[in-house]
């Protein structure tokens, strides 16, 4: 985990939409089967995955299931030797491009996170895609709906072999993905960082370089030591899990810190660039815009704020 966060440091500072094809793939996209899947399957479909043959997407987010991912309403209705899906998935990154998808449905009528199952899906009948999505920011990370309508799929596909435990590879796989998010924030606010400071540097005003100027080396200096705190927490978050250690309350905290600082200082980074940060062909605005999608996915920051609360509602050791 940390040579994976010490990559997403470095992949943060491109193009979120870039990260997004590598981040999504070699994440959620296959760690599901990777964590819980039979080795069949991991021999089967992790080297395509890995090698870029094929690429991976993750459905889990439904139109009445976002933050409250336990009451999917997709179902998967055992039919013989298949299982057959229907329901929609929504906000499903990779999709127009994926060749796999992980797919968590309800295979049972129990209630909560008890009868869901996850699932791998190739192309096959009743599988259908919505239009692109159109959105403020990522817009080069393609994201659409995933339709299932009687889509029937071998029930070897099931993963691991077991029913009513894919809500548990879920959270095991987002418990990770926080700590891949909380970096990919921490290099995008480094990128921000680093071209307010050049454009400082060479505007003047006054006489002399904005840079000089106590007000803006404030926000600097704010945004250098809030990305310098978050690094910190998210490699020691990322050390205890490599010790094999529960972290999903510190991943949560670098999730929920991480992308909170992230968007501070995309704002700072646009008030130091002053009136062409407002202006398309200057690059820091599209970052402001990018960004703040990093509070809203794989779990808000309010969603992060419940998973700690949580935790040390049952004795989590401060």
């Amino acid at each position: 985990m940390e040579e994976e966060v010490g990559v997403a440091f470095e992949l943060g500072q491109t193009s979120p939409a870039f990260r997004s094809v590598i981040g999504t793939n070699n994440g959620i996209g296959s760690i599901g089967i990777l964590l819980d899947g039979s080795e069949e399957q991991k021999q089967h479909y992790l080297p395509k995955l890995a090698s870029g043959d094929l690429i991976g997407s993750f459905c889990l987010t439904e139109p009445d299931a976002g933050s409250d991912a336990a009451s999917l309403k997709i179902t998967a209705r055992k039919d013989g030797d298949h299982y057959v899906l229907n329901g929609t998935k929504r906000f499903i990154t990779n999709a127009p491009e994926a060749g796999i998808f992980t797919v968590m449905a309800r295979t049972s009528d129990a209630k909560g996170a008890s009868g869901i199952s996850a699932f791998i899906v190739r192309e096959s009948p009743g599988l259908s895609l919505g239009k692109p999505d159109k959105k403020m920011g990522q817009r080069g990370a393609h994201t659409c709906d995933v339709i299932f309508e009687n889509c029937r799929i071998p029930a070897a596909q099931l993963i691991g072999g077991v029913e009513g435990v894919g809500f548990k590879t879920a959270m095991k796989v987002l418990d990770k993905r926080h700590l891949h998010i909380a970096a990919i924030a921490i290099g995008a606010a480094k990128r921000m960082l680093r071209d307010a400071l050049a454009y400082a540097m060479e505007r003047k005003q006054f006489g002399q370089p904005i840079v000089e100027f106590q007000l803006v080396q404030a926000m600097l200096a704010d945004s250098k030591t809030e990305i310098y705190a978050t690094e910190c927490m998210v490699l020691d978050a990322a050390r205890r899990r490599d010790e094999g250690r529960d972290v999903s309350i510190e991943a949560s905290c670098a999730k929920y810190f991480a992308t909170e600082i992230c968007g501070r200082v995309a704002d700072r980074a646009v008030q130091v660039h002053g009136g062409v940060g407002y202006i398309s062909e200057y690059g820091i605005e599209h970052f402001y815009r990018d960004v703040r999608l990093f509070r809203l996915y794989e779990g808000t920051s309010q969603i992060q704020q419940v998973i700690i609360a949580r935790g040390l509602m049952r004795g989590t050791e401060i």
